[in-house]
């Protein structure tokens, strides 16, 4: 049992911190390859058990790591200083939820999907759709400010944080925000927090905006005979006035794979999924008039309307990562984001880094909003810190930084992509990070070793 951490183990309730090595390797990494050992995990089930936690933590200058459903991708919540890992997966109520104020009150520990699944029944809608939303939570969604397929028509999920309890590394307990759709009293501080990747506070309750759900449905699944074909009606769909609510596309290499894991993927060199959402005559219209400008340039295209025959198209897209990992190699999975106009470009770069340096590489995901999940398909045994992986990442976060794009669109900056920080950002703009975190965290407790 770690010493320093034993007085705390008898402030709080029996169980509650736990130090046996199956707890310990079970909350010592995430969806990333880097993983290291804490010296004891917390369970707290209240916003006074984690003020308690952290006032101690910080008194004694002790690590504190914030963890939620470990679905990261970017070692965000590996605790390589050691100390405690603060996992708030019990914390998993959804408080309220508010059709006349439009507004759901959950705890971090909420499961995404159940959050959807629950304002659903109720005719409620919660846009953010990471792809993980079935694994990850509320709190870890917040940390990285996750997106999903639905970001190009409603946003990342900052757009839907309304309001934060947040624990600050010192045990005080603030709220920012409120639970009104408009608020401008006062810095941003819930924009702040929402995307810090818990180096700046840990939230214990979020408010969250809710819509309307939409009653109707559609779809399409377009293949082409190449990625510049796909990418091109990428800008011919949104250049003609649709907005879809998800705009899909997907390269050879990741297609190639699919087919091996199901024999009934599309058999293009490319494809695109298009979603609409709105009002059954509205969705029936956009489905006819995106499908009249794509069948002059696509190879095969399926049509669906409705939720069901729209999921059966979606379960296509849901399975290239399971596709991709069954290949038996490493997939390091980066989330490159580009100006929309310079998709065609990314796909081109790692083109060209994929024969020189003759690593498979796929790519995929939200074309509409230019973020790409670029994957190099690395050896097995592959490790994080590989000398030659991160030359070719070199080449590639560099490649899109001259695009004017950046080097993270969902996933964060964490541990995966710490190299690249200070080529990423202007010095002046890190000295503004480093000054926000020494004002709110001037011990360093909260997940050290990150980025800042």
């Amino acid at each position: 049992m770690s010493m320093r951490l034993r007085p705390l183990a008898r402030q709080l309730p029996a169980g509650l911190i736990r130090f046996d090595p199956a707890t310990l390797r079970a909350n010592s990494g995430d969806a990333w390859m880097a993983t290291a050992l804490p010296e004891a995990v917390a369970f707290p089930r209240t916003t006074t058990q984690v003020s308690k936690i952290l006032a101690f933590c910080h008194r004694r200058r002790i690590p504190v790591t914030t963890r939620g459903g470990g679905r990261g991708y970017v070692g965000g919540c590996v605790a390589v200083r050691g100390g405690l890992v603060l996992s708030l997966i019990r914390m998993r109520r959804i408080l309220e939820i508010s059709k006349s104020d439009g507004v759901a009150v959950v705890q971090p520990g909420v499961i995404t999907s159940q959050l959807a699944s629950a304002v659903a029944r109720k005719n409620l809608f919660y846009p953010p759709d990471p792809a993980s939303l079935k694994e990850s939570t509320i709190g870890g969604n917040i940390a990285t400010n996750a997106g999903g397929p639905r970001c190009l028509k409603y946003g990342v999920t900052r757009n839907y944080v309304l309001g934060l309890e947040v624990v600050l590394a010192d045990g005080t307990v603030v709220r920012f925000g409120s639970r009104t759709h408009k608020n401008r009293t006062g810095f941003d501080l819930v924009g702040l927090m929402t995307g810090s990747e818990g180096m700046l506070g840990v939230v214990t309750e979020a408010t969250l905006r809710l819509l309307p759900l939409p009653p109707a449905r559609s779809a399409l699944l377009a293949e082409f005979s190449s990625v510049k074909q796909a990418a091109k009606g990428v800008q011919t769909i949104l250049g003609s006035g649709f907005l879809p609510c998800a705009l899909e596309i997907a390269d050879r290499f990741t297609l190639a794979a699919a087919r091996r894991a199901n024999p009934n993927a599309p058999r293009g060199e490319s494809l695109l999924i298009v979603e609409f959402d709105g009002s059954a005559a509205g969705v029936r219209a956009d489905l006819n008039g995106v499908s009249r400008i794509l069948r002059r340039s696509c190879q095969r295209l399926v049509t669906a309307t409705g939720a069901k025959s729209c999921e059966q198209l979606w379960q296509i897209r849901r399975g290239f990562s399971y596709a991709l990992r069954d290949t038996g190699l490493v997939k390091l999975n980066e989330d490159v984001t580009v100006p929309r106009g310079r998709v065609l470009d990314l796909f081109r770069l790692t083109a060209r880094i994929q024969k020189k340096h003759r690593i498979p590489i796929s790519s995929f995901g939200h074309a509409g909003d230019g973020n790409i999940h670029v994957n190099l398909m690395a050896p097995v045994g592959t490790r994080y810190n590989d000398p030659r992986m991160h030359r070719i990442l070199d080449e590639l976060f560099r490649g899109v930084l001259t695009m004017d794009g950046v080097i993270s669109g969902e996933h964060g900056i964490g541990l995966a992509k710490k190299p690249w920080w200070a080529k990423a950002v202007a010095r002046e703009v890190r000295l503004v990070h480093f000054r926000i975190k020494r004002a709110l965290d001037g011990a360093g407790v909260l997940n050290p070793g990150k980025f800042i």
